[in-house]
């Protein structure tokens, strides 16, 4: 269950093993009239190293933060607020919050068995944000990631951008996109996963046929709306699967597609010249094959960084040099996790190995933050330690590519929610499967007993 913090002042109660808080008398008072706004008297962290991404970094700086907002990025001789808390951090790193452009903490799900195309799903109707996973991408470092439903469909639904606030629900993870709707993109995928029996594609050349119908459908869906010129009489029936397809068409929605193969790969940019919608390319496996041509498309890539072979036959050329080789094309390049193929709590490391193969450290560093807020269009508000964006951002024991380097404290909107130091937070960062989850040991053999009797 995600814990309950108070106004980034890093004080929290978390719940029993039974799942229920239980206040003392005066502590009840005392969130009774707390302020509903986060975070008033400013805090400032002092002697770090700062990485904002954007600029040069800082060598003892200072960072300010209040009311869930960057005050000030500065050096060593920065004013303080005389109100403001301040926090020693000397020899610690601070850098923005990592954002994960492709996840799947949660538990979501969305297409079923019934169709391969399903773009009316929606994983906000399907994720469990009490679910351990959450935390423990805090314990990473992550501050926002894009929820996504799985590739075996050629199109399995709406994907949604949260905030990996502490919250009970749902809601409290929510962003709104400048449009005042629930940030989110849409979940499309080609190559082997979506190649099934009927109703399902068996081969490539039919996948992308049956997604250019459905796309034809859309537009003249939209079409027809054009032309009823807002009189209900003359609208067609309300359709949420081309309603889906026609917000990608508009550009409201960014498509976030999964493909590995070159050929692949291909195939997705003919559909985005033929049909004009925004999209970011996934894995790319074989993106160091065909990164040329990817930069003529001026589209993004968000690269997995995958640290031992297997998987999918369709990935065997899966390669580190891929983010070296888009960078050297000039591709936004971006990472994920793909959780639980990356462990969330290991994300760092995705800029690491490509560095190792090629990759320059600032593009790397780029690739974790700002490259990833671009491609949720969320890069002014978020990706960069500026004054006047979001207060996310982490702590780190040391350099971001290091191995020994652990991260230490992940602050989101000015409130702290991981703190390794506190030994509830510390099980995150470093148990195994089942860590955090209270239900875990009872329910251990369930499944057996169940076919036992």
């Amino acid at each position: 269950m995600m814990g309950h913090r108070f106004l980034g002042m890093g004080i929290r109660c978390r719940p029993s093993a039974a799942g229920w808080l239980q206040f003392p008398g005066w502590l009840a008072l005392f969130v009774a009239v707390l302020p509903v706004s986060a975070q008033e008297k400013p805090i400032a962290f002092i002697g770090a190293n700062i990485l904002p991404i954007r600029g040069e970094a800082i060598s003892n700086g200072v960072l300010i933060i209040q009311q869930g907002k960057i005050a000030v990025v500065g050096p060593a001789n920065t004013a303080i607020p005389e109100q403001a808390t301040r926090r020693d951090v000397a020899g610690k790193i601070i850098m923005p919050g990592l954002i994960d452009t492709h996840s799947h903490i949660g538990s979501p799900a969305g297409g079923d068995q019934s169709a391969p195309i399903q773009p009316e799903t929606r994983v906000l109707d399907a994720i469990n944000v009490r679910d351990a996973s959450l935390q423990k991408a805090q314990a990473g470092g992550i501050t926002v990631v894009n929820i996504m439903p799985g590739s075996g469909h050629l199109i399995s639904g709406q994907t949604l951008y949260l905030k990996l606030r502490d919250g009970e629900i749902i809601d409290d993870l929510l962003i709104t996109n400048k449009a005042g709707r629930v940030a989110g993109g849409l979940k499309m995928a080609n190559g082997t996963n979506s190649r099934r029996d009927p109703p399902f594609p068996g081969t490539r050349a039919k996948s992308a046929a049956l997604v250019r119908e459905k796309l034809i459908a859309a537009q003249e869906y939209r079409q027809k709306i054009s032309r009823a010129k807002d009189d209900a009489d003359k609208m067609p029936p309300r359709d949420l699967l081309l309603e889906a397809l026609a917000e990608a068409l508009n550009g409201e929605r960014v498509v976030h597609h999964h493909t590995h193969r070159h050929d692949d790969i291909m195939t997705v940019l003919r559909l985005q010249k033929e049909f004009g919608f925004r999209v970011v390319l996934h894995h790319v496996s074989d993106g160091w094959k065909v990164a040329d041509e990817i930069a003529a498309a001026k589209v993004p890539c968000s690269v997995i960084m995958v640290d031992s072979p297997g998987g999918k036959l369709e990935a065997r050329d899966l390669d580190w040099k891929t983010g070296a080789a888009l960078e050297k094309a000039g591709v936004l390049t971006g990472f994920h996790t793909d959780d639980s193929v990356t462990d969330s709590r290991l994300f760092l490391r995705s800029a690491a190995l490509a560095v190792r193969a090629g990759m320059s450290r600032q593009a790397a560093l780029e690739a974790l933050t700002i490259a990833g807020a671009r491609m949720l269009d969320l890069e002014d508000r978020i990706g960069t330690l500026e004054a006047g964006k979001e207060a996310d951002f982490i702590i780190l024991s040391g350099d971001p590519l290091s191995v020994y380097t652990k991260v230490l404290e992940t602050w989101v909107d000015g409130s702290r929610v991981f703190d390794r130091s506190d030994p509830k937070d510390h099980l995150w960062a470093t148990g195994g499967l089942g860590a955090g989850e209270p239900r875990r040991s009872p329910l251990c053999c369930f499944e057996d007993r169940v076919n036992e009797n």
